[in-house]
């Protein structure tokens, strides 16, 4: 990663704490944006900036990162509500929809962002695409007795699907959930994310998939002009 993409990665998980208040249960993401913003919000509890947050992680690795900073936690059905959700994504179309997954998480991050009062995706200038899917491949969650039924299925609607195989372990990935992970390329994109969401989903064996629609309330871009970090907003 760029020394110029960390600075935007920084300088948009600190704009995205700004909107934090006193008494909130927050839904913390995955991934390295959303993992600076943990960091971020760390510091100012450290600081007694904030109290009387709960926060509602997305990951194992989001728990364990919040659980070292001191950040007090819930899982999602111990909580009656959570006001404001912070993650990142993998790819945010002009009309907000999202792909995530690529740390095979969107399962729990699906939920968490569902049930938010308020989602805000935090985000550098290189995720922003103009159609999803040309570059960054479409997360499909299954149970593992069923990814080649699945996989053949996803060819059926035009998809061509990849059983994700891990790097520094033999064998494939294996998510949180204890599934596997299709990774699928459309040819040209998806051209219309929320039918397409639905149909996959509709699939036998299918837990979820990483297209993200209609859930984003705002998106905080980071990017550098004139050499300088900053952040604009999408809503």
């Amino acid at each position: 990663m760029s020394d110029l993409q960390d600075r935007m990665k920084q300088a948009v998980a600190e704009a995205a704490i700004e909107q934090i208040r006193d008494g909130m249960v927050l839904g913390l993401g995955s991934g390295s944006t959303a993992a600076l913003m943990i960091r971020a919000l760390g510091a100012k509890l450290q600081r007694g900036e904030l109290k009387d947050i709960v926060g509602v992680t997305t990951s194992f690795q989001g728990e364990v990162l919040a659980a070292e900073l001191g950040i007090p936690l819930q899982s999602l059905n111990a909580v009656n509500r959570i006001d404001l959700a912070i993650d990142g994504a993998d790819e945010v179309d002009p009309s907000l929809q999202l792909i995530k997954g690529g740390g095979a998480c969107h399962v729990q991050e699906k939920l968490v962002a569902r049930r938010a009062e308020r989602f805000v995706v935090v985000v550098d200038s290189t995720k922003l695409v103009d159609t999803l899917n040309l570059g960054f491949l479409l997360p499909v969650e299954v149970l593992p007795g069923a990814w080649r039924q699945v996989q053949a299925e996803l060819q059926e609607l035009g998809g061509v699907a990849e059983l994700r195989m891990a790097v520094r372990k033999a064998g494939p990935v294996v998510t949180d959930q204890g599934n596997l992970v299709l990774d699928v390329k459309f040819g040209g994109g998806i051209g219309d994310p929320e039918s397409l969401e639905k149909e996959i989903n509709n699939l036998p064996g299918v837990l979820e998939n990483g297209l993200f629609v209609n859930l984003t309330d705002q998106v905080l871009v980071g990017e550098i002009v004139d050499g300088v970090p900053g952040v604009r907003e999408l809503a």
